[in-house]
């Protein structure tokens, strides 16, 4: 698995389980809800993610741009 997938999984889940968490027990679960969105809103313009250096930290690998990889034969 690449970092980006597992930040997109992470993110996905944590939005997934704090909107459950604000229907079936409290509404102010919501407000995690917001602070994954706006964490994910900020990365795109400071390159700066806490959970990006937690997955280099356990060792999953970067994705290749497109145009890095060989041509196919």
């Amino acid at each position: 698995m690449t970092i980006e997938r597992a930040l997109r999984a992470l993110a996905g889940l944590l939005v997934t389980l704090s909107v459950a968490l604000g229907y079936w027990v409290h509404p102010g679960f919501f407000l995690f809800t917001a602070f994954v969105g706006l964490n994910l809103l900020q990365s795109t313009f400071t390159n700066a993610c806490p959970a990006i250096a937690i997955f280099r930290r356990l060792g999953l690998r970067g994705c290749v741009p497109a145009d890095a990889r060989p041509p196919r034969s």
